[in-house]
């Protein structure tokens, strides 16, 4: 069975979902993949070399979990690693960890910010290219 175009996964904390507005993706015909990561003192699979089926399938990645934890930024690097080169992935950051860890958001759009409408815009478009070059 193929896969929809334009599917992206949504990493965010438990709780926190409330505070990314999914459905403005979703108007725009992306359907959005929620991830809440691992559980407590659980490994992440795709960390475990087991993949992950949600990462495959997805045409775009937004990244919204801490990156002061250590795992964390190892799902982001693993997810860098991984993905296609055409494959937009974006990450919101809290302040100061965009200077932090500037060596593991090489290559990735940083947001400090939560996204405006022009912001989700402009990575729709890039997903619907990232689409057309499947």
């Amino acid at each position: 069975m193929d896969t929809p175009q334009g599917i992206v996964l949504l990493d965010v904390t438990p709780g926190l979902e409330g505070e990314f507005d999914a459905s403005f993706l979703e108007r725009t015909d992306h359907p959005v993949v929620m991830c809440h990561g691992p559980e407590v003192k659980m490994l992440c699979p795709l960390l475990g070399g087991e993949g992950c089926s949600k990462f495959e399938m997805a045409h775009g990645v937004v990244f919204k979990f801490d990156l002061d934890r250590p795992q964390h930024r190892a799902i982001l690097r693993r997810y860098r690693d991984l993905a296609r080169p055409d494959l937009p992935i974006r990450a919101l950051v809290e302040p100061g960890q965009e200077v932090r860890y500037a060596d593991l958001l090489v290559d990735i759009e940083v947001w400090d910010h939560e996204p405006t409408a022009a912001d989700l815009d402009g990575f729709a478009a890039e997903v619907e290219a990232a689409d057309r070059n499947q």
